[in-house]
């Protein structure tokens, strides 16, 4: 048996032991250790004030490399959108996107020259030649999206065979086009109590710049006509020989207590500044074009008097004059203008195209996701 002097010198050996192996696993895991030790970040970090997490064999970026989501953070960073070609040869400064709608977040460009480095191409269905040889060249870098841009109605477009799978984004009137191009209301918290409806002097009005009957206005003509024997109706435009000077447009719409926005076509959400313009001015527009329901997801049901919702014309026209004599009637017209504001929508022939191009560029700086348009006029004409 183990004496007990014996056992305490063993029990003494082995703490030192002990001891002398817990050193030494310290001392090896102190050498073997990460070369950088990665922090954890502050509870609410600002932006570009925490370094990325790296090891000894790579180099740490900079805080100024890390990028935030805004799409105008640097200039570099804009999507380039090249303008193949000026629609109707209609010309803007691009810097109008800034001036009217506060948009700066592409490059815009009509310089072909930078067609390799665009991330994107404009191209105007109506400039398209029936041989495609007037289209980008191809096949395009792999980056590169084409946008499809038409803003007329089926009526009043071509089909020019070959443009399957050719483009990635629709740029349209049509609610479900990639990029939607419309003048929209805009709603408010607090209700607007100042609108005053502005003094009227004529009763209806219409502004006419297009008879041609190969676009489609055979329908309007038709109702106008009967519709005009019953009531008087103010005329304006070149179709009838008296041109409305610009400056002239808003003023002369807001003396009127009716405007007829009737489209020269009727299709889905073929719903153009016809009948923006009345709202805008002070003036209850009467619309024919697609259903009332289309209309209405646009602009309220209270804002416009749709021809659909009468019999006939004989009984539209003894509506409004109904409302002429009835002021309390016809202010409802206006009771939206509390909660939503309508923006005027520019007026010039060479502005045709300003808000579709900067939309373009609007969308293409926030989505930068692939897409392709496969068969345009399967969509299109549907």
């Amino acid at each position: 048996m183990m004496s007990s002097k014996n056992g305490s010198s063993l029990c003494r050996l082995g703490v030192v032991v002990t001891l002398a192996g817990v050193i030494s696993m310290s001392i090896m895991f102190s050498m073997f250790k990460p070369s950088q030790k990665c922090p954890l970040p502050p509870p609410k970090p600002k932006l570009n004030s925490v370094k990325n997490c790296t090891n000894s064999n790579n180099v740490a970026k900079s805080s100024n490399s890390v990028k935030s989501n805004s799409v105008t953070e640097k200039a570099e960073e804009k999507p380039i959108v090249l303008l193949w070609v000026w629609p109707e040869n209609y010309r803007f400064d691009f810097s109008d996107c800034k001036t009217f709608y506060n948009i700066d977040n592409c490059h815009l460009t009509d310089d072909r020259a930078l067609y390799n480095d665009a991330d994107n191409v404009i191209v105007y269905h109506r400039n398209i030649q029936w041989d495609l040889s007037d289209l980008p060249p191809s096949p395009r870098p792999p980056f590169q999206r084409w946008i499809w841009l038409h803003l007329e109605s089926p009526t009043n477009t071509k089909r020019i065979t070959g443009l399957e799978n050719l483009f990635n984004l629709t740029l349209s009137y049509r609610q479900d086009a990639d990029i939607p191009v419309r003048m929209r209301l805009m709603t408010r918290k607090k209700p607007n109590e100042d609108f005053v409806i502005p003094k009227k002097d004529k009763l209806v009005c219409w502004i006419v710049s297009n008879n041609d009957p190969l676009t489609g206005v055979d329908t309007r003509n038709v109702f106008y006509r009967e519709f005009s024997k019953y009531i008087q109706v103010t005329l304006f435009g070149k179709a009838y020989a008296r041109f409305l000077d610009y400056n002239d447009y808003y003023p002369t719409m807001a003396s009127c207590k009716f405007y007829l926005a009737f489209e020269n076509s009727v299709h889905k959400d073929y719903i153009t500044e016809k009948i923006n313009g009345p709202l805008a001015a002070g003036t209850v527009p009467v619309v024919l074009g697609p259903p009332r329901r289309n209309y209405e997801n646009f602009v309220p049901a209270e804002s416009f008097i749709h021809v659909n919702d009468f019999p006939d014309a004989k009984s539209l026209a003894e509506y409004l004059l109904h409302l002429d004599k009835d002021e309390d009637a016809y202010r409802k017209y206006f009771n939206w203008r509390k909660h939503l504001t309508p923006s005027p929508h520019l007026i010039l022939q060479t502005q045709e195209f300003i808000l579709a191009i900067c939309t373009a560029c609007d969308h293409v700086a926030r989505h930068r996701e692939y897409k392709e348009a496969h068969d345009l006029y399967d969509w299109y004409f549907s």
